[in-house]
């Protein structure tokens, strides 16, 4: 596939520098990019990046104009960019397959029109599955749980009993939705499980990445709010009510009854206690630990997480202190040496009397 300069401007609604009537092979990031196909720079600070590039154009913001290299300015240029990408590599598209006659579906469930059942995919009993939804090879889901309508669930995923997904949900392979919460009351010396009694819910375009686990309340619904992003490894506890537009980044661990607002981000790693709320557009930064609640708006970094200008105070004098350390050695040197100076020396012996002999007595009666 190729396209002019030209199209690829008219396709992206942006500002042609040099020539349109270059033919481009392909689209490709900076280190990648070969001399037939187009790259992109995002900001003109980065301009140098560009010495040593091989493309034969590249995406730029309005207001760059790269030196010696054919561009295509626009307003922003990684969603300019991605359509260039798809219009040269275009996503594939997978037929519709239906319900295939090696999926396990029960009698009892429930399945819309345009459904994909792919091979060896398990559907339980009264399980329903709304329209245009999607379940790979591998996926189990189990008795009693809700699909909307245009959901994906991809290979090996798990939803356990009464589970609930939105429409156009995602998840994806391997992730567990609706374990047993870990939950445990000690009794004549064991663990003993707690109630397993509710279950998992999401509610509309919620998306969940692979190997991430949402594990279901003790006697009500753990909860996933309209547009929140689950990424990789993330794991969220029984109980917890996560808000909507939440963004949580890979390797995220959330304990159980903790309640998050709207549009909270927790960056990779972050890891949050036990029934704790975290406030409306708070942003909690990598590694993370949250102990305590977090007001809305706040920025918190740092174990334990603490705003974000006191820990960067914190961290500029830790950098200070093994400077402050030898300038109090030199201190202690100095004092130790004025306090020797300034201590009083111990006076002369006074010289002893010499205690007259019996000769020396016999003189002196002599001489008297």
């Amino acid at each position: 596939m190729q396209a002019t300069l030209a199209e690829l401007a008219s396709l992206v609604g942006g500002q042609i520098i040099g020539d349109g009537s270059l033919v481009i092979f392909g689209a490709a990031t900076l280190h990648d990019a070969g001399p037939d196909q187009i790259t992109l720079v995002d900001q003109a600070e980065k301009d140098h990046l560009l010495e040593n590039c091989r493309a034969a154009a590249v995406v730029v913001p309005r207001d760059f104009v790269p030196e010696g290299l054919p561009a295509i300015q626009v307003d922003d240029v990684h969603q300019a960019f991605a359509a260039i990408v798809r219009h040269f590599y275009p996503p594939r598209q997978g037929r519709r397959i239906g319900i295939s006659p090696l999926a396990s579906v029960s009698p009892t469930a429930t399945i819309s029109e345009d459904v994909d059942l792919h091979p060896f995919a398990t559907i339980g009993d009264k399980v329903t599955i709304g329209k245009g939804s999607t379940i790979h090879s591998g996926a189990r889901i189990m008795a009693g749980a809700q699909i909307g309508s245009d959901t994906t669930i991809f290979p090996n995923a798990v939803l356990y009993e009464n589970t609930i997904v939105g429409s156009r949900c995602i998840i994806h392979a391997g992730a567990v939705l609706g374990a047993y919460g870990f939950g445990y009351a000690l009794a004549d010396g064991r663990h003993v499980l707690s109630a397993q009694l509710g279950n998992v819910v999401l509610e509309d375009d919620v998306e969940v990445g692979a190997g991430s686990t949402i594990d279901r309340g003790t006697y009500g619904p753990t909860s996933i709010g309209e547009g929140t992003k689950i990424d990789d490894s993330v794991m969220i506890a029984h109980n917890c009510r996560i808000g909507r537009h939440n963004m949580l980044c890979s390797q995220v661990g959330i304990a159980g009854s903790t309640t998050t607002g709207d549009y909270v981000v927790m960056a990779g790693q972050v890891g949050v206690r036990d029934h704790v709320y975290i406030g409306d557009h708070a942003v909690l930064g990598a590694m993370a630990g949250v102990t305590n609640d977090v007001p809305k708006g706040s920025r918190m970094i740092g174990i334990p997480a603490t705003p974000e200008r006191d820990q960067k105070i914190k961290q500029a004098a830790l950098s200070k202190l093994p400077e402050m350390r030898r300038q109090f050695k030199k201190i202690q040197r100095a004092l130790e040496t004025m306090s020797q100076a300034t201590t009083p020396q111990d006076p002369l012996p006074l010289k002893a009397e010499k205690t007259p002999s019996e000769d020396d007595m016999d003189r002196r009666r002599a001489v008297a």
